[in-house]
């Protein structure tokens, strides 16, 4: 089976481990998230890609969900000594050497389509990991604080405000301009059936779906996504505050609106939220929390096999 899953971040990259383990013969391409993506001290970071390409090469920190297991932090330390800002944002000696090299192809001028190919090398995910796109695109949010109205990169928002400032708007710079990366489009049109995991539908799926072309694809294939919501929380992280940010209810229902039944066929909703109904997409309620290798490996294999009953 060949399967295309959209992701962003923490809840995803985990989603896509219990999704690897419930097929493990399957052909799994993943499009990453790059609206996060940020340059700090000169560097190309993609948090997103990263999280996906430690977390299923088996390097991530696995307490945090994010950066290198047994990371240490001495550049981080020397840089703020010298007083350079950023100093919000953590990155890990280990961690440097990522984008480090990942800035340096992209000096050399290879796309960053092949950058993630080659650090995939490394450390064999698995999965075929392609990025939404090649082209520049920054997820910015308009925020009013002391310094007035202005945008601010959504990692500053995100890591240095913790969400606090209410956002104004969300906005994901050059997406106007941006095209899928080379094979984006070509994975999707090959695919048995997608599937979209609990990421943050704003800035994580949302933000693939605004890339040109990418969300037309996808509407033409069988979808079945899982609720990042339940109960009205979020299930990790600050989803309501994105939400919020769109003028969306924090809950499965109206992520399932957001969504669309254009978009989607087939939609798993956690027990709490039984009930959540959408003409043309088919609603399944069951246990979604995360909360061991075990339990989120039978949530991916209750998604895939929704996908496969609405495909056949």
């Amino acid at each position: 089976m060949r399967i295309v899953s959209l992701a962003g971040g923490i809840g995803g990259a985990r989603f896509l481990r219990g999704l690897k383990a419930a097929t493990p013969d399957s052909e799994i391409t993943v499009i990453g998230n790059t609206g996060d993506d940020i340059t700090l001290f000169g560097l190309r970071v993609c948090p997103d890609l990263d999280t996906v390409m430690y977390t299923l090469g088996g390097g991530i920190n696995e307490e945090q969900g994010w950066g290198r297991a047994a990371e240490t932090f001495t550049v981080k330390e020397e840089l703020a000594a010298y007083g350079m800002e950023p100093q919000w944002f953590g990155l890990g000696d280990r961690d440097f050497a990522t984008h480090i090299i990942r800035s340096q192809m992209l000096a050399a001028g290879y796309p960053l389509s092949q950058v993630t190919e080659a650090l995939c090398d490394r450390w064999r995910p698995g999965v075929r990991l392609l990025p939404m796109s090649d082209d520049r695109t920054e997820t910015h949010v308009v925020v009013s604080d002391e310094d007035g109205r202005r945008a601010v990169h959504f990692q500053e928002w995100w890591v240095r405000l913790r969400a606090s400032v209410p956002a104004e708007q969300i906005v994901l710079v050059g997406a106007d301009e941006a095209r899928p990366a080379p094979g984006v489009l070509d994975a999707v049109a090959a695919a048995d059936v997608v599937i979209l995991p609990p990421s943050n539908p704003v800035v994580s799926i949302g933000t693939i779906l605004q890339i040109p072309g990418i969300r037309a694809a996808l509407e033409d294939k069988t979808v079945v996504g899982v609720s990042p919501i339940i109960g009205g929380a979020p299930v990790r992280g600050m989803a309501d505050a994105c939400l919020t940010a769109i003028g969306v209810e924090t809950s499965a229902q109206a992520v399932l609106e957001l969504y669309g039944s254009a978009l989607l066929d087939g939609w798993l909703v956690a027990e709490e939220d039984k009930g959540v109904a959408l003409d043309g997409v088919v609603v399944e309620a069951r246990p979604l929390l995360m909360s061991d290798p075990e339990a989120t490996r039978d949530i991916a294999a209750a998604a895939l096999a929704l996908a496969r009953s609405l495909a056949s």
